[in-house]
């Protein structure tokens, strides 16, 4: 018994000790970031042995800024922000990592962020106290690749108990991201919830699938298990995905309650998913009424040879023969594909292609590609 008190004590008076230590060495809790009342955002870190930090951010000019010191914590704060959904990391003597104070985590490609939001009335981004859609994952068969892959799957509020059929947006990511980029950064249920709800969008299906043919689905998710994650995976952009695509049409016509023409179908996508969206409509001309590139690429790398890229303007005057709806296009001043995306414009001028251009601020950003989307989805299936 005494042997028992001994050891009871003795961990009482080392607890004791270390919380005293504890609480004499270590800051209270840091928050970061802060939102400030004026849309300002601070942010804190606890590195009192670091010799430089600075903090990298999707909203900075010139994509890092440095931070003070004061009394171990480095600092920095923001001009006012605009309601958005933002991603950043600090960097410490040349090590980048995530904020530490911030449980707000987001992947993209092979990179971690951390993630905040300001949010604002003018913006469909944030959760509200309205009905949503589903989200699911489905596996589907690909003959084309001969391997079973993973979409994610949009479906508005009341689609379990409609009977009605529902058109279908498919949706496209670009390079280094996979089926899950446009639902984590691109906050797709929350925008078409909010849409849907406000009457903006009329009640659709979103279908995300995963542009990379190598991978059956996102990194984590598939028969290889934990794998370090990259940003340029083998066939690409080589016409492959462009022609497998018809496996995830028959797939989403023969298992969900959908509008089985033209009419009934839109595809878009971000940058390589502009490329595959621009592809496959050309070359599908039969299939979509509603087309959009959102900072695409245009052109195939050099020594790419496949029928999909052949023939273009052939197939683009066959579409504009076919007819659409709407054919739209985005992209940022800043962009490194605008020069691409204006040659591109100036073929469908000469081909007597109707378009909708937006041209924005910014440019290879995430904030412009919700922006697009938002404004997309308000036009579609009218």
């Amino acid at each position: 018994m005494k042997r028992y008190l001994f050891i009871w004590l003795l961990l009482l008076y080392t607890t004791s000790t270390f919380a005293q230590q504890s609480l004499s060495t270590i800051p209270s809790r840091i928050i970061s970031p802060s939102i400030n009342s004026d849309g300002s955002v601070t942010f804190s870190l606890y590195m009192p042995n670091a010799k430089q930090v600075s903090i990298k951010g999707d909203w900075l000019i010139n994509g890092s800024a440095s931070m003070q010191l004061t009394n171990g914590i480095w600092s920095y704060q923001t001009s006012t922000l605009l309601p958005d959904v933002y991603i950043y990391t600090f960097n410490v003597d040349g090590v980048d990592l995530i904020d530490p104070s911030n449980v707000y985590q987001i992947r993209d490609a092979s990179t971690l962020y951390s993630i905040f939001m300001i949010e604002g009335t003018s913006h469909m981004y944030g959760v509200k106290d309205i009905s949503h859609g589903t989200v699911s994952h489905r596996w589907y068969p690909s003959p084309t690749l001969n391997k079973q892959r993973r979409l994610s799957i949009y479906t508005p509020p009341g689609y379990e108990s409609s009977k009605k059929k529902y058109p279908v947006l498919y949706l496209l990511h670009g390079m280094g991201g996979d089926e899950e980029a446009w639902l984590n950064l691109g906050r797709v249920s929350q925008i078409l919830d909010n849409l849907i709800e406000s009457g903006k969008a009329s009640p659709m299906i979103v279908v995300m699938s995963n542009g990379n043919v190598v991978q059956q689905a996102t990194p984590g998710q598939d028969s290889k298990g934990f794998y370090m994650p990259s940003f340029l995976l083998p066939h690409t952009m080589d016409g492959e995905f462009e022609s497998s695509f018809n496996d995830i049409l028959a797939f989403i016509e023969s298992n969900y309650n959908v509008k089985k023409n033209k009419a009934g179908r839109a595809i878009a996508g971000l940058s390589m998913g502009g490329y595959h969206s621009l592809y496959i409509s050309a070359n599908n001309p039969e299939l979509f009424d509603y087309i959009g590139l959102f900072s695409p690429a245009i052109y195939p790398d050099k020594g790419i040879a496949s029928t999909i890229y052949e023939k273009m303007d052939e197939k683009l005057m066959q579409q504009a023969k076919q007819g659409y709806k709407l054919y739209w296009i985005g992209i940022g001043k800043d962009d490194f594909l605008y020069n691409d995306v204006a040659k591109q414009r100036n073929q469908m001028n000469a081909l007597h292609m109707p378009y909708i251009y937006r041209e924005t601020d910014k440019g290879h950003v995430w904030t412009n590609w919700r922006n697009y989307l938002s404004e997309f989805v308000t036009l579609i299936f009218k």
